[in-house]
Formats: structure tokens, C-alpha cells, sequence
């Protein structure tokens, strides 16, 4: 059992890790507005990648083929969103933007906005998707150790999270604003280029 909470973990933080819009994202929330904020912004996407776990690890085959069916048209609005946003952190003044955004959602739109991102992140479809065309025997039957797994890939993209805020938090204390500028400004445009790459690739299948 315990081997099955590794392998779990060892998945989650794997995927977590893995650089992309999402990471750009929660590290410059974390810079810009706090360790808190990104977070939650992490565990937005940690509770993401445990729904897709479960599907997977459950072998919820219609809401995989359902999701997989639709990867073009995820990845195509995903990939909007992701411009738009990262095209409002290029252009959006950091001060009156951030506290404007702290007022009307705070954290709990800090998580759901990052809960959603992941939810229609293509490459995190397609990465529980091939999970699941090789769990099976890897696993077993029963609940106990899907459950485990799916716990584990919670816990493992969690614990990334956390790390990221810590380091993040550690960095924001020791850089100047101008570097923090800079820095949302780079992000945003990775942001950018991301989401364009997903309209592309989604338009040309």
C-alpha cells in the first residue's frame, strides 16, 4: 500500500513540476502578492491534478473520452484565457491591479482561477489520460488503493506548491520592485506565448 502512495506522489510532484503557463503564473502571484496568494494558487492546481487522478485512477472512461474528445476545443479556450491573462500582467499597472484583484476575489478567486486553468490545460488531460491507459493491473481492484494513488498525486503536486510559495516568498523579501516587475513582465509574456502556442496547435488539428 505505502508503495502505491509513492508512486502517487512521486506522480503528482512530477507533473506539478513541470514548467508551463500555471507555473509562471502562481510564482508571480506569489512575488507580486504574497506567499498566501500563491499558495492557494498551487493548491488551485494540486486539487486539479487530484480530480484527473481519480478519473483515472477509478477508470471513469467516459469522462476521460469525454475530455479527450474535446482537447481541441479545452486547449483553444485555454489558450485565450491564458493570453488575455497574460497580456492584462503585461500591460496592467502591478500596484492597482493586484489590490483591485484582492478586493473583489482574493484567495478563494486566486484558487479557483488556477483550479480552472488546470481543469482545461490540455497537457494535463492528456497526462492523466495516459495514466490511465496504464494503471489497470498496476493497481489493482478494489478502493483502497486507487484511493491511495489519488491521495498521493494530491499530496506530492501539494507539496510543490508549497515549495514553490516558500521559495518565492523567500525571494520577494530580498528583490526590488523594479526586479519584480520584470519579472511579471517576463512571466506575462511567457504566459502569452503559451496561450498562443495553444491556439495555434488547437487550430491546426
Amino acid at each position: 500500500m505505502a508503495s502505491v502512495l509513492l508512486r502517487g506522489f512521486a506522480l503528482g510532484l512530477a507533473i506539478a513540476a513541470a514548467p508551463g503557463p500555471i507555473f509562471f503564473l502562481c510564482l508571480r502571484r506569489t512575488l507580486v502578492k504574497g506567499w498566501r496568494n500563491g499558495l492557494v494558487s498551487g493548491l488551485g492546481v494540486a486539487t486539479a491534478d487530484g480530480f484527473y487522478a481519480a478519473v483515472a485512477a477509478f477508470g471513469v472512461s467516459a469522462i476521460t473520452t469525454l475530455l479527450t474528445g474535446e482537447r481541441r476545443w479545452l486547449a483553444l479556450g485555454g489558450g485565450v484565457v491564458l493570453a488575455a491573462l497574460g497580456a492584462r500582467i503585461v500591460f496592467g499597472r502591478p500596484g492597482t491591479t493586484e489590490t483591485a484583484s484582492r478586493n473583489r476575489a482574493g484567495l478563494a478567486g486566486a484558487y479557483l482561477s488556477t483550479l480552472g486553468l488546470t481543469i482545461t490545460n490540455p497537457a494535463t488531460i492528456i497526462s492523466f489520460a495516459a495514466l490511465a491507459a496504464t494503471l489497470g493491473a498496476g493497481i489493482g481492484g478494489g478502493f483502497l488503493r486507487p484511493a491511495l494513488l489519488v491521495v498521493g498525486v494530491l499530496l506530492g503536486s501539494a507539496t510543490w506548491w508549497c515549495v514553490l510559495a516558500a521559495l518565492g516568498a523567500g525571494l520577494r523579501g530580498r528583490i526590488t520592485p523594479r526586479v519584480v516587475g520584470g519579472i511579471s513582465t517576463a512571466s506575462g509574456l511567457a504566459i502569452i506565448g503559451l496561450g498562443l502556442a495553444a491556439v495555434v496547435s488547437a487550430l491546426s488539428t
